[in-house]
């Protein structure tokens, strides 16, 4: 007996385990902070891994731009007679062939090849600056929807305290009026008001879900809901570098800047690579064969072709002017990047005015007024209106100070797409 209670005992903790493994890790919570959620989006997000595999196209164009022309080589075999006989009547029809081989190759001149190569490489860095501007795009739209859905959390938990302490002041209120102390009619009112804070409660629920779905969809993660969660410190920050700081580190770290620049270098290396192909290539050939009386004989040739009309005018005209161009397409993204500075810059700032005095006064006040008239209405020394009002201009504070602060983070997170990297954590 006491065998088959310890076969069922190690049994049931056996199929505990198995079900624990199969299904257990259905229910465990992924919480990602802002460095894991920049990091699964740059490792899952299907437009960055497509955009890489256009940098592994562009390197495949270097080799091509690298090739050698090929060599030809062409046999050929004359003067073969199918039809007559020798005069001791022995069909030969290869007694008098000519067979004939040559081959050729074309030298390229002006250092083609190397220009070819130098432009090809240079695309490839272009391609590669200009995928590091639409990552710096795409993680200004995931900074975005991660700041939301912080923001989101934060009104829930203050939607949650706000119905918490409203449900512990109405509880207070029946009490009084069991004891006769308000009126009916006080109590009603006190009832009806709870409707607004079970919806703010109900709504920030649903921001929350929308803001989850959201940041679920740039990570292209399959995560259930109930099972993903974010966090970080949803708070602003007074302490902005400089202006002129912020403009020197976007002139370094802006890749779109920097693919301008880099599109100038393209530019001159394409007409020196024109003039190159104005040049003439010459094509040397040797040719073995064998012309009777003359069992075998070599032949050398140079095709040098005459450059009268084509002398690659037009792409010499064409990457000229391209130069000019791209050198304009510079400074205007030069201008770009000092707009978009001192625009973000300014946005911060004004967030932050904004913010300080929620911070240092406007917080603490309200709450000191919400609570000093609830003791007072408590105690039969405060109107239902008063009270009322309190509750009323607590919430609209709280609610302003977490959408300003949404705001500053909004706005440093545009504030490091215009500098081109993280400034403001």
């Amino acid at each position: 007996m006491r065998r088959l209670t310890g076969r069922l005992f190690i049994g049931f903790l056996f199929a505990g385990w198995v079900s624990n493994a199969v299904f257990g890790q259905s229910t465990v919570q992924k919480t990602l902070t802002w460095q894991q959620t920049r990091e699964e989006f740059e490792k899952s997000n299907p437009t960055l891994r497509a955009a890489r595999l256009g940098i592994d196209e562009s390197r495949a164009e270097e080799v091509t731009a690298y090739l050698r022309p090929n060599p030809d080589i062409t046999f050929s075999a004359d003067q073969i007679n199918l039809f007559s006989k020798n005069p001791v009547d022995r069909y030969s029809p290869f007694e008098f062939a000519l067979p004939y081989v040559s081959t050729s190759y074309l030298h390229e001149r002006a250092h083609k090849r190397e220009l070819r190569l130098q432009s090809a490489q240079q695309g490839t860095a272009i391609a590669e600056t200009q995928l590091a501007d639409q990552e710096r795009n795409l993680l200004f739209n995931l900074r975005g929807a991660f700041v939301q859905a912080l923001q989101a959390k934060a009104v829930l938990e203050l939607a949650k305290d706000n119905l918490a302490y409203f449900d512990h002041e109405l509880a207070i209120s029946q009490d009084r009026f069991k004891a006769g102390d308000i009126a009916r009619v006080d109590l009603d009112r006190l009832e009806l008001q709870r409707v607004q804070y079970e919806s703010d409660l109900q709504t920030a629920e649903v921001n929350l879900r929308t803001a989850k779905i959201q940041l679920l969809q740039l990570l292209y993660d399959k995560t259930p809901l109930g099972q993903f969660d974010v966090t970080g410190q949803f708070d602003f920050s007074e302490n902005i570098p400089s202006q002129e700081g912020l403009r020197r580190i976007a002139m370094e770290a802006r890749p779109d800047l920097k693919a301008a620049v880099q599109a100038v270098e393209k530019a001159h290396t394409d007409y020196k690579l024109a003039l190159a192909n104005g040049s003439t290539d010459p094509a040397f050939g040797m040719d073995f064969a064998r012309n009777p009386p003359i069992p075998v004989y070599i032949g050398l040739s140079v095709n040098i072709p005459l450059r009268i009309f084509d002398r690659n005018q037009g792409e010499k005209a064409r990457t000229l002017v391209d130069i000019t161009r791209n050198e304009r397409l510079r400074e205007a993204a030069e201008a770009q990047v000092f707009s978009d500075v001192d625009s973000a810059y300014a946005t911060l700032q004004h967030n932050v005015i904004l913010l300080r005095p929620y911070k240092t006064s406007y917080l603490a006040t309200a709450a000191r007024v919400r609570d000093t008239i609830a003791f007072s209405y408590q105690h039969g020394q405060a109107a239902l209106v008063d009270y009322l009002d309190a509750q009323r201009d607590y919430r609209a504070v709280e609610v302003t100070y977490l959408n300003l602060v949404g705001s500053f983070l909004n706005a440093a997170s545009q504030l490091n797409l215009a500098v081109g990297r993280e400034v403001i954590q």
